[in-house]
């Protein structure tokens, strides 16, 4: 005896995969490359069935940006609640983001500001609330713990953080031929935690760069 799913909810599982699959696309080869035609080759699927839930590229770019969105915030959230010490917590969000965003080959936040404008601010927003959220909390509980320094502002500290990370995904600041991304961010986090931590911070933050460095 055949099971019979329900139309809704077979059109909801095609929906899902192409936007994973165009998620994996546009990380790849970037928001620009990427055509509908693409996407539907890579699937073995028509460009028509693609449309049936996508009426645009622009709508597909928006629901596969907030899905990538929601995987990096969700492994954010467990990371932080394994209460780890607060520079290693840093060290493990990044370790995190840059598997799911693929080394960001293609530079896809860069395009996505270029591009896509519209769905760039959404998620900008989006990503300020929750690594202003997080940072906020990793400071704390770094100057509770004596690892951050006692006269730090906080609320300055978490602004130009993410000021900063947003500046060095600009290609046009840092070219990728000069600035690999993994060695980006592992200079921007080191730059971060240099200027706030104390002496006991600085001996735990030397003890993970040296560890990386092996």
């Amino acid at each position: 005896m055949f099971l019979k799913f329900p139309e809704v909810h077979l059109c909801s599982i095609m929906k899902s995969k192409i936007i994973e699959k165009a998620s994996e696309l546009f990380l790849n080869l970037g928001f620009k490359s990427v055509t509908m035609d693409d996407l539907a080759n890579e699937m073995g699927i028509s460009k028509k069935t693609i449309y049936a839930h996508f009426p645009n590229k622009t709508k597909l770019v928006g629901e596969s940006t907030m899905y990538m969105f929601e995987i990096i915030s969700k492994g954010i959230e467990h990371i932080r609640s394994l209460e780890k010490n607060p520079i290693e917590e840093l060290y493990e969000i990044k370790k995190h983001m840059m598997i799911h965003l693929k080394n960001e080959k293609s530079s896809p936040q860069y395009q996505l500001q270029k591009y896509y404008p519209q769905v760039y601010e959404t998620l900008r927003a989006m990503q300020y609330e929750v690594m202003q959220e997080c940072v906020l909390e990793n400071l704390n509980k770094g100057l509770q713990q004596g690892i951050y320094r006692e006269n730090l502002n906080v609320d300055f500290v978490s602004r130009i953080y993410f000021s900063g990370a947003m500046s060095i995904k600009n290609i046009e600041l840092f070219p990728q031929n000069l600035f690999p991304m993994t060695d980006l961010m592992d200079n921007y986090l080191e730059y971060h935690l240099r200027g706030i931590v104390t002496p006991k911070g600085r001996t735990f933050l030397n003890k993970i760069i040296n560890s990386n460095q092996q």
